[in-house]
């Protein structure tokens, strides 16, 4: 596991802060939730785009 710094801008941190704690999260858990969301969502763009999201594996799995 990575320690890492994160500046999140003011306007920002009342939004981000009210959401995690409506999903009953830390807003670590929350902030690492939704980039692992956003690098998952970015990996099966680059497959579509590769022709490769229309039938992952064969296990029906789609984009």
């Amino acid at each position: 596991m990575s320690v890492m710094t994160l500046r999140i801008p003011d306007d920002l941190e009342p939004s981000i802060k009210a959401s995690a704690k409506a999903a009953g999260l830390s807003l670590n858990a929350y902030i690492v939730r939704a980039v692992r969301r956003q690098s998952v969502i970015d990996a099966a763009q680059q497959l579509a785009a590769l022709g490769l999201g229309d039938d992952l594996c064969e296990e029906g799995d789609s984009l």
